[in-house]
């Protein structure tokens, strides 16, 4: 199966050629604008990172340049997507970086910014068909490989047969969940042609969004009591997942996957209910995002050492993709390590002793 992302070295960038910017003054010299960048960052409800992480490295980064930034949330709103481009392109912003919501909208926003001579930056969603100077972002086929064998992993250890396997699959509209599921089912493909697992219902769910999320798993495990493992595509969906098997006093016995690392899904799994997440630093995305950014603002073209083939738009776009990390209940304590989230968070009452034995510091 031909992949579909061009890795051709490690995430790190390279300085290129500067790029003049602005209008002329009456003199005739090129006046530059003042560098502002604007960011659009997709909703709050299907992932607490967005407001939790994103919006905070993000805003570190451009204060610690000291450049203009003006960063809103669109709550998941095609329209409000679209007016806050138009507000930030009005008001000034000189790049713009958005995470969209689904290509169509985000292609229309890119293409009004690149009308205007804006540049522009894919922030973990890949716009198909779309005009971003760069995209940067994890190895997303990675994403869905770590968590099939992640699955793989946890049924081994509960020393499950030949069990049924249900996926709650991201967004049809999102880029990222078709490379998540693509990742995951080479690892499961393999599987269900061994005989070791048996396929069972395959459900996307529109938007991330997790209570349409329990809905679907119900309705799964309603036709299907005898599920045995369960391939969710984040933390969200994986946490109403647990939230139905609960109901069934099933939860802790069949293996339930993540990602994103939030704390509810770390507590899922200090709790024995997740089998593991996926981390994915995203410091390192915000930082690698703004240097490209703040380059942009300042007319500096820079090199990626990477490329994204985007199959609609046919071409190659520069890009970083950086190596996400599998999480288990003996990892946990990485995350914590490495700031993303505090023991203060993720450690309260009910989970202190469980962090003590999973060694979190």
């Amino acid at each position: 199966m031909r992949r579909l992302l061009t890795i051709a070295a490690t995430g790190a960038l390279l300085l290129g050629g500067l790029a003049a910017c602005g209008d002329s003054d009456d003199t005739g010299t090129p006046a530059a604008k003042t560098p502002k960048i604007g960011v659009i960052l997709p909703d709050s409800k299907s992932s607490a990172r967005w407001e939790t992480a994103d919006r905070k490295y993000l805003e570190a980064a451009f204060k610690s340049a000291n450049i203009a930034y003006d960063i809103q949330n669109a709550q998941g709103d095609k329209a409000q997507f679209q007016t806050i481009a138009d507000q930030m392109i009005t008001n000034g912003v000189t790049v713009l970086v958005i995470v969209n919501l689904d290509s169509g909208t985000g292609k229309a926003v890119l293409d009004k910014a690149k009308a205007q001579g804006i540049p522009t930056i894919d922030y973990d969603r890949l716009t198909l068909g779309g005009s971003a100077s760069y995209y940067v972002s994890f190895d997303n086929e990675s994403v869905g490989k770590l968590q099939g064998e992640g699955l793989g992993k946890c049924l081994t250890e509960k020393a499950v047969t030949k069990p049924i396997i249900a996926q709650l699959a991201g967004s049809p509209t999102d880029n990222n969940a078709t490379l998540f599921r693509k990742g995951a089912e080479s690892v499961l493909d393999p599987k269900y042609a061994s005989g070791d697992y048996v396929k069972g219902p395959v459900t996307p769910v529109p938007g991330w969004d997790n209570t349409e999320g329990g809905k679907i798993f119900e309705q799964m495990l309603t036709a299907q009591p005898k599920i045995g493992g369960v391939l969710a595509a984040n933390d969200g969906l994986g946490n109403a997942a647990i939230a139905v098997l609960k109901k069934q006093k099933l939860n802790g016995k069949v293996p339930v996957t993540g990602q994103d690392a939030t704390v509810q899904g770390l507590q899922n799994i200090l709790a024995g209910d997740q089998c593991m997440t996926v981390y994915k630093a995203v410091k390192q995305e915000a930082d690698a995002t703004a240097e490209l950014a703040i380059g942009l603002a300042k007319g500096e073209k820079k090199s990626t050492t990477q490329t994204v083939n985007d199959s609609e738009g046919k071409r190659d776009v520069p890009a970083v993709l950086l190596i996400p990390k599998a999480i288990f209940f003996d990892s946990v304590k990485d995350v914590v390590a490495d700031g993303y989230v505090t023991k203060a968070e993720l450690c309260t009452a009910d989970f202190a002793a469980l962090c003590t034995k999973a060694g979190v510091a």
